[in-house]
């Protein structure tokens, strides 16, 4: 049984026990509502089985593109594709059980694609899996036909397509972001090996030839920060977390304006043998600083405000994130915690009984949110 808070409870609040059995719960009201006109979507790499067996990472690669596009406006919350992965093993044209998997993981659109040969060139052929509330629905989108050498601006083109078919409205600055962060490098051969990284990363894991690969794409770009920040985690999940650190290091060093290393390095700093909080909360606001809706440093500061003993900072870092994605199990569980501690154990519970609808897994679980205090 999981106590929340038992420790921490203040003498003489909360005197009763209050042991949440979900079996029995009572059934409140859904997760709190996302930041207005948010999307949760999962980009799945385009089908290139028509294409030949050289050049089968260019679905990965348009994959990529997209996300990577995609992550710079508020309006879309990414989710794992691992989350659909019994789905993905039967085949992208089971949209049945795509539809279902997708509803399983809160998900509101699926983007996903075909690509066919065609002459010298290639054509994309991108779909959309809206999930509406009684049924889903597959909406094509025009094809991007791309000739020898236009790969990268052609693929680019494919966030900003999903913004309109989603009705994303996009001003002009939006625009140019997300079509170069959807361009991370002007090599096709960097690209090239980065998209084989990739999909050998999602298929087995972080290993030798990933590292390899992103190696071979840094030397073709050095300045390919995207590569030199995902090299830098798979040395991370690798466990090497010295060079890890220096690899993020060398990725803030090349483009500052990039806020995936400033939190991973927060969360380096939080995780030492001797925790450096300070800096971490700088790491961690410096993300947030460069894109106000990074869920995950949210969630990061939140923790580091936590180990300050600052737990009003840590509660509003948490409510941040769930505003952002009111469909993560995560920072709700963290705030069932801290509202245990300062002996608000109805806010604890009600938190806890979101965290459940978010993420039924928890659904077996008993939780003490409040322990009796002791005389």
């Amino acid at each position: 049984m999981i106590r929340l808070g038992a420790r921490h409870h203040p003498k003489g609040i909360c005197p009763l026990l209050l042991a949440l059995t979900i079996a029995v719960a009572v059934v409140l009201g859904g997760p709190a509502m996302a930041q207005a006109g948010a999307r949760r979507v999962i980009v799945l790499p385009f089908d290139a089985s028509r294409l030949g067996p050289g050049d089968q990472w260019v679905g990965e690669g348009v994959a990529q593109s997209i996300s990577l596009g995609l992550t710079q406006h508020p309006a879309f919350v990414q989710i794992e594709r691992a989350r659909l992965e019994t789905a993905l093993a039967a085949g992208l044209s089971n949209e049945e059980l795509l539809s279902k998997a997708a509803r399983d993981a809160h998900v509101d659109s699926v983007l996903y694609g075909r690509i066919d040969r065609q002459d010298s060139g290639i054509v994309l052929q991108p779909f959309l899996l809206h999930l509406g509330q009684l049924e889903a629905r597959r909406i094509s989108l025009s094809p991007i036909t791309i000739g020898p050498g236009d790969f990268l601006p052609r693929a680019a083109m494919l966030p900003a397509a999903y913004a309109r078919t989603l009705d994303i409205g996009l001003t002009a600055d939006e625009s140019v972001r997300i079509a170069k962060a959807a361009q991370p490098t002007g090599s096709l051969r960097a690209f090239e090996l980065f998209a084989r990284a990739q999909l050998i990363r999602y298929t087995e894991g972080a290993n030798d030839r990933v590292i390899a690969l992103l190696l071979q794409a840094l030397q073709s770009d050095p300045n390919f920060v995207v590569a030199q920040y995902t090299l830098a985690s798979v040395q991370l999940a690798l466990g090497n977390r010295a060079r890890a650190a220096e690899l993020f290091w060398d990725s803030v060093k090349l483009d500052r304006r990039m806020p995936e290393p400033y939190k991973s390095l927060g969360d380096l700093f939080l995780r030492a043998r001797r925790p450096l909080v300070d800096a971490a909360i700088e790491a961690y606001s410096k993300a947030i600083d460069l894109r106000p809706f990074y869920f995950d440093a949210h969630v990061g500061l939140g923790d580091a405000k936590l180990a300050q003993g600052s737990l009003e900072g840590a509660v509003a870092a948490y409510q941040r994130a769930v505003a952002l994605d009111p469909f993560r199990a995560e920072p709700y569980l963290k705030l069932a915690r801290l509202y245990a501690q300062s002996g608000r154990c109805v806010d604890a519970v009600n938190v806890f009984r979101q965290a459940v609808e978010v993420d039924p897994r928890l659904s077996a679980m008993t939780e003490e949110v409040c322990s009796p205090s002791t005389p």
